[in-house]
């Protein structure tokens, strides 16, 4: 019995955002019907065709579901929505700006039929303000929130290597709704519930926003390298590998100096014996700690920075990644059925002692759909 498993959540969902909290309500037990159009469905579907020959975004957000095709310009269609809705506990959706009103499912229209419905509506920018109709992809999200300004090198500001955009908006969604389900336990009531990416993805640039607005000037962009911290980045040792370390505080960079760098002169260098100071001469630090890391191979200096207590990474590939061991130690992956077949999976983050994770299988276009059809003609029990 999982967590969510007496919950019905109807998703009118597409892209990432939407799928990513819907997933993460469906590992926890929820039934997920997920509604798409009858033409190639979710077009998150037809984003690339490496898993094999399945979309590797939608492999990643659409485990656990059941595929309903509905038209929704189709006054039968909408009415089959309509009655799915109002059997569910939760609505969600993320279509194009208005869209959802327009179809006649927005959330005062939803809530006034059915109280106790949690309605999530998840856009780019919000439902009012200037760019409310303005179309937002992930990256262009990433632009209007400065993330690109703070990511990079001095030359080049760069987009992250994930749709972060999305990633936030899908989490606000996720826990939001499952406050909400809280709350109507105690309350009886649903909610209607409003996530955009623009407010997540700014949520998280908070540091960088109040450092600006009181320090008058943004963050440098660094690279690899930290920012506001040093030394904390990478540095390449012997073997030609890059791995990273970080200094939080001083405490750490006198064990560094004495322990690792073996010049516990360095510690009280007027040059380095704060992190401020470390920071304004970050370049002439690197170059004495790299110095001394070209002396020796990555798995030593691993060692020793283990055995000094200072945090340490490698500098891993996705490939790498995919075969990290801690991955593997540990359990994290397990497998799912698609309609190409068993695909390796990663199991939820969250582990809870004697649960055993939902892996059910990515549904392909229509699957359920007159399963779930004949369920509303022949509701169970009757």
């Amino acid at each position: 019995m999982l967590p969510l498993s007496d919950v019905t959540v109807v998703a009118l969902e597409q892209a990432v955002a939407a799928p990513f909290a819907t997933r993460q309500l469906a590992d926890l037990g929820a039934r997920v019907i997920k509604i798409e159009r009858p033409a190639g469905g979710d077009f998150a579907r037809a984003y690339d065709t490496t898993v094999r020959g399945l979309s590797s975004h939608f492999v990643w957000l659409n485990r656990n579901k059941e595929s309903v095709v509905l038209d929704l310009k189709d006054p039968a269609g909408r009415d089959t929505l309509s009655r799915l809705v109002a059997g569910a506990d939760v609505f969600v959706q993320n279509l194009a700006p208005g869209a959802a009103d327009r179809l006649g499912f927005s959330a005062a229209a939803l809530r006034a039929e059915n109280p106790r419905l949690v309605v999530c509506d998840i856009s780019g920018y919000g439902s009012d303000g200037p760019y409310r109709d303005k179309k937002a992809y992930d990256l262009l999200v990433q632009c209007e929130t400065a993330v690109p300004a703070l990511t990079g090198t001095p030359d080049q500001p760069v987009k992250t290597g994930i749709p972060i955009a999305d990633i936030s908006a899908g989490m606000y969604a996720y826990s939001g709704i499952l406050s909400a389900l809280y709350e109507r336990e105690h309350t009886g009531q649903g909610q209607a519930l409003e996530v955009s990416l623009f407010d997540s993805l700014t949520e998280w640039v908070g540091y960088p926003l109040y450092f600006t607005t009181y320090g008058g000037h943004q963050p440098p962009r660094t690279g690899l390298a930290h920012a506001a911290i040093a030394p904390y980045g990478p540095f390449r040792c012997g073997d030609d590998q890059t791995i990273f370390l970080a200094v939080q505080n001083d405490r750490e960079w006198v064990r560094l100096c004495e322990q690792i760098l073996r010049r516990p002169e360095l510690a009280v260098d007027a040059r380095f014996a704060t992190n401020d100071a470390r920071t304004a001469h970050r370049d002439e630090l690197h170059e004495i700690v790299e110095g001394v890391f070209a002396g020796s191979d990555s798995d030593t200096v691993l060692g020793l920075l283990d055995a000094a207590a200072i945090a340490n990474a490698r500098l891993r590939d996705v490939a790498g990644l995919a075969e990290h061991p801690q991955l593997a130690e540990r359990g994290r992956w397990s497998e799912v059925d698609s309609p190409a077949g068993p695909l390796r999976s990663l199991v939820p983050p969250v582990t809870v002692a004697g649960r055993r994770a939902r892996m059910d299988a990515v549904p392909a276009l229509g699957e359920h759909t007159e399963a779930v059809l004949a369920e509303l003609e022949h509701p169970p029990g009757r």
